[in-house]
């Protein structure tokens, strides 16, 4: 029998605890943390300390979201012998490489797979394709709320802000929306997969943005020109360079990434005698991100795991990952070349850090501007 504690009792803390307890899978839910005042069971407990002083719990599962006391409490687990799960992506994207370090120096693991595409098996089908190709590129939707919001305003012709409300209303977003709508959760995301894929410690100052300045009027004139847009987390690598980056893009409209529904994930990789890969499923939620923490765990129960390695030394290059790109604003740059169409002038030849660099420029003169990608349109 294999002995877990849950760090955190909400959304996933609580989809591992019901998968565990209802399926013979040879484990047990041993502690669950939570604040005291909601503390009402014997596998309760609000002291953290319990869990690394219990000598049976040897997978600690963390749920909690937030940078402290997470990681605190996830590097107090790995130095104490104990393997990590975590679903926590912001935490992980700021601290892999350090987690890594206290997991290899005391033995233990560190399962990431729950951080990113919820249950879907994207991170160890990284490590797979790794074994023998070297990964040169990856994409991916990987948050169902941006990905819900736009597919609402196509199918139903809503406006933004309807449609935020109403995936708000479902629970796909926050009160506080920003992390999904800014990106913010897609870069973290892309960091975790670029460090994995690339075997490089990704860095973290990488150029993002969402849509939260996005209209139906954009995606209308996008649909004219046969496109959709979808926020991507992208990533290249090649001659020892690596480029990563976060925003919308403009997709042919019959792509399999257009036609993504609802809060679904679809994430790609390539590599050289693999070809393309793609994976898709829910990539969000209690049960689905509990599946992929209880398959990490099982993993670890049956004595496999990932040994991550930092040392590739590439070099960060946005240039891997200049393209055009579609500007629409009452600020209109010097360098223009075009329109998409009437009032969205193109930018060609641009990596992302200088995309960005014009966004900014353009949103402190006209704050309703959007800028979308155009990878393979112009």
């Amino acid at each position: 029998m294999t002995s877990i504690a849950i760090l955190g009792h909400g959304v996933v803390g609580r989809g591992v605890e019901q998968i565990v307890d209802t399926r013979d899978l040879d484990v047990e839910v041993r502690r669950i943390l939570d604040l005291p005042q909601f503390c009402d069971g014997p596998r309760m407990t609000s002291n953290y300390q319990d869990i690394l002083d219990d000598p049976q719990i040897e997978v600690v599962v963390e749920c909690m979201g937030g940078l402290e006391p997470a990681r605190t409490y996830i590097l107090a687990a790995l130095e104490a012998g104990k393997s990590v799960v975590p679903s926590n992506k912001a935490v992980v994207a700021a601290y892999f490489d350090e987690f890594v370090a206290a997991a290899n120096a005391s033995g233990a693991a560190l399962m990431v797979e729950a951080t990113c595409g919820g249950g879907i098996p994207w991170i160890a089908g990284i490590e797979k394709a790794a074994r023998i190709d070297a990964i040169d590129r990856f994409q991916g939707i990987l948050n169902g709320t941006t990905n819900y919001i736009i597919d609402q305003m196509v199918k139903g012709g809503l406006e933004f802000d309807v449609a935020l409300a109403q995936a708000q209303q479902l629970g796909y977003a926050e009160r506080d929306p920003s992390a999904d709508i800014d990106g913010i959760d897609i870069a973290n995301k892309t960091i975790i997969t670029a460090s994995i894929a690339f075997g490089c410690a990704c860095t973290r100052e990488l150029p993002v943005w969402g849509i939260r300045t996005l209209t139906k009027a954009d995606l209308d004139v996008l649909a004219a020109k046969g496109l959709s847009v979808k926020v991507l987390g992208r990533g290249v690598s090649r001659d020892g360079r690596y480029a990563v980056a976060v925003s919308p893009v403009a997709i042919p409209a019959r792509s399999l990434e257009a036609c993504v529904p609802d809060n679904y994930n679809l994430a790609t990789l390539h590599g050289e005698t693999i070809g393309e890969l793609k994976f898709y499923g829910q990539g969000a939620g209690s049960l689905p991100t509990g599946n992929a923490m209880v398959q990490d765990v099982l993993d670890l129960k049956a004595g496999r795991h990932p040994s991550y390695d930092f040392s590739a030394g590439l070099e960060y290059d946005p240039a891997l990952l200049v393209c055009d790109y579609a500007l629409r604003s009452a600020y209109v740059p010097a360098d223009a070349d075009g329109e998409l169409a009437p009032g969205y002038a193109i930018l060609r030849g641009l990596d992302p850090v200088a995309a960005r660099a014009v966004l900014d420029e353009a949103l402190a003169a006209d704050p309703s501007s959007f800028m979308v990608a155009l990878p393979e349109v112009c």
